[in-house]
């Protein structure tokens, strides 16, 4: 039982970090911390996230891009130390919890459509 106070100790610590609503079908942009020799720098991932699998410190989602017409996916841990920030640019209006299907998909096809708000 010990054991179980000292891992939900550490999971609440690391879970600390506010994170923004993440949905299937945003489009989002991930800061990332890069480190090249001693320097760290800051780097940009912007794309759809395709997928959400885990739940609580486990938890992590796919984002996915095309970048000069190849699509790129990265999957980012939800509550990762190299994770800068994460910003929400758009919210996606989709019916799929998965959205594999973009992976075939290319140029104007593969738009999402925008989500209605009230």
């Amino acid at each position: 039982m010990r054991q179980n106070k000292l891992i939900a100790k550490i999971n609440s610590k690391q879970t600390a970090k506010k994170m923004p609503t993440i949905k299937i079908g945003d489009t989002v942009q991930v800061n990332v911390k890069v480190t090249e020799g001693k320097s760290t720098r800051l780097q940009l991932f912007e794309g759809v996230v395709i997928k959400k699998h885990g739940s609580g410190i486990q938890s992590d989602y796919t984002v996915r891009r095309t970048a000069s017409g190849v699509g790129v996916e990265r999957v980012f841990p939800l509550y990762s130390p190299v994770i800068d920030s994460v910003k929400v640019v758009r919210h996606g209006r989709v019916r799929r919890a998965k959205l594999y299907y973009l992976r075939h998909l290319s140029g104007k096809a593969a738009r999402i459509g925008e989500a209605r708000r009230h």
